[in-house]
């Protein structure tokens, strides 16, 4: 299963003032980028299940030319919640307790279905009275479309194309576009790798899908060509290290010697060794 908000958390914490950039100009405006400080991971347990709930990111920001700090909470909503504005009004309630600073919510909705707007408000009301009236931004990705980002020149838009409203026919050509746009940023090869992972996950492409998108990519300039081929390149070396990994696992399990693992599998003895070290402790 595909753990959506590690995903998520980790983009949005690599790239956190691009993803402010992209969706939250008016937030990113105010503050001293050089302040931005994540805060340990919240848990909190909710009483009435009973589940324990972590909140994906916190940071600390300072005004530009203040000394004065907010928080910016940002949840990653990888599915449909009835209840989910009353959970963000509770992590909010907590949060300022415990840190006693304004808070800025913002939730990024990634389901793919359904359509219809999330609620982004949690009221408490009575006939006499309003008691209170909890919003949040929200970043609804299947409400958004992929087109409006593709000359945007940030990492999170050529990540987050790939969860927009994409119709069926399209994603061959949308990965092929999130690779184009991430070829133009001249980003670290694990920056790259952190963005060119991410569209894989999300954008994976039967047999006839594929044959449409290297087409695509053979409409492009060569140098993007050869730059999308080689992010295309290294999914392929990063499978093929994973299924060794797995055969030297099984192998392990079947009581093979490190020193036959390393020539059935190509792997190195020191990568075999960190394999049944894993084992070990999964046993």
């Amino acid at each position: 299963m595909i753990d959506h908000d590690r995903l998520f958390k980790e983009l949005l914490s690599t790239f956190f003032v691009e993803f402010l950039d992209l969706f939250l100009p008016q937030v990113v405006s105010q503050i001293d980028r050089d302040s931005i400080q994540f805060l340990p991971q919240e848990v909190f347990t909710d009483v009435t299940s009973g589940e324990k709930k972590e909140i994906d990111l916190l940071a600390q920001v300072r005004y530009q030319g203040q000394e004065t700090c907010f928080l910016i909470h940002v949840e990653n909503q990888s599915y449909t919640e009835t209840a989910f504005a009353k959970r963000m009004f509770k992590y909010f309630a907590r949060l300022h307790e415990k840190y006693d600073l304004p808070i800025y919510p913002v939730v990024v909705f990634s389901f793919d279905e359904p359509l219809r707007p999330e609620p982004q408000i949690y009221r408490v009301t009575f006939p006499d009275l309003n008691v209170l009236e909890f919003r949040f931004a929200a970043i609804q990705l299947n409400r958004l479309s992929w087109r409006d980002f593709l000359n945007q020149p940030n990492p999170v838009a050529a990540a987050l194309m790939s969860k927009m409203n994409i119709k069926e026919p399209e994603r061959p050509r949308v990965k092929a576009e999130c690779l184009r746009l991430l070829a133009t940023l001249r980003l670290d090869p694990a920056r790259m790798q952190l963005i060119s992972g991410f569209v894989d996950t999300y954008l994976r492409l039967d047999a006839v899908e594929e044959q449409a998108f290297q087409a695509t990519i053979s409409t492009m300039g060569l140098t993007q060509q050869e730059e999308i081929m080689e992010i295309v390149t290294s999914w392929g070396e990063k499978a093929a290290q994973k299924t060794r990994q797995e055969i030297a696992l099984n192998l392990l399990r079947e009581g093979m010697t490190t020193e036959a693992i390393v020539r059935v599998t190509g792997l190195t003895q020191e990568q075999v060794q960190q394999l049944q070290a894993q084992l070990t402790q999964e046993n």
